[in-house]
């Protein structure tokens, strides 16, 4: 009996060099933005309210975390990114297949989705906290909107990039509406969805950020507020990088995800 094969791309020494190349590049160019960085404080001659040091913003990451602080806003903007993100994408990929599977409704639906566009998110957040208070709904609602339209559009070219011979096919095997859905469109549109989530999961950090900044009393947002607001750009600093490392987190999970959902297609014998 025949065994499939491996994925022999992802186990050849080509492949690994490949990798460990990457992270070398990656290490050293964030060596030498450090020492750029450092370079240009002490030749500037900079004081630390403009830009401080990176062993200053190290000092200051460390002083947060050890008193909690940091521990603490970073899981309660945490906690809005991932609701914002789940309730975002949620209604985006069920508006985008019902926009998809109905011409006339995406027709009547898509001028008031291209306008809602237009109007730049820090414009409206200071209308919804207004509307629905400073707690964690109206971050969570600005999150949502930020990542809904992207997921909406990448959801709605997905499922229409299904070959229409392989619909043609399954409704020959009189396949239903849910086993068209699961057995083919799904699969077929994944790669444009999870391409869509990427950009969400990125997206759903600035949407909670930026409602912090109109109105909250803690998350990240709000420490980078009572930073700037007492020149410590040090602190800043250590909230902006632990920004990106979250964005970076939530990339990489949707990524790893992707990686294991798409492997069938990689290799298709496995």
């Amino acid at each position: 009996m025949l065994k499939p094969k491996s994925n022999e791309k992802s186990h050849s020494p080509v492949f690994r060099l490949s990798k460990i190349r990457r992270g070398w590049l990656l290490l050293i160019s964030a060596v030498l933005a450090l020492i750029l960085w450092e370079g240009l404080v002490h030749l500037e001659n900079l004081p630390a309210f403009i830009l401080p040091s990176p062993e200053l913003v190290a000092a200051r990451f460390w002083q947060a975390l050890l008193d909690g602080s940091l521990l603490r806003q970073t899981g309660y903007t945490l906690l809005e990114v991932l609701l914002g993100l789940l309730a975002g994408s949620s209604l985006a990929m069920t508006l985008g297949y019902l926009l998809a599977k109905s011409p006339t409704l995406e027709r009547l639906l898509a001028p008031y989705l291209v306008a809602s566009q237009a109007i730049p998110i820090v414009a409206i957040a200071p209308l919804l906290v207004i509307w629905f208070g400073p707690g964690l709904f109206s971050k969570i609602l600005i999150s949502a909107l930020i990542v809904f339209f992207p997921v909406l559009v990448n959801t709605i070219v997905g499922l229409r990039a299904v070959p229409e011979n392989l619909r043609d096919l399954m409704h020959s095997l009189k396949a239903s509406r849910s086993q068209m859905l699961r057995y083919l469109e799904i699969p077929s549109a994944l790669p444009v969805l999870l391409g869509g989530l990427r950009i969400g999961a990125t997206l759903s950090v600035i949407g909670a950020v930026v409602g912090e900044f109109v109105g909250s009393d803690r998350g990240l947002g709000f420490l980078i507020s009572v930073g700037r607001g007492q020149y410590d750009t040090a602190l800043v600093f250590a909230a902006i990088f632990t920004l990106i490392a979250m964005a970076l987190a939530l990339y990489g999970a949707v990524v790893l995800v992707e990686n294991r959902l798409l492997a069938w297609q990689r290799n298709p014998n496995k």
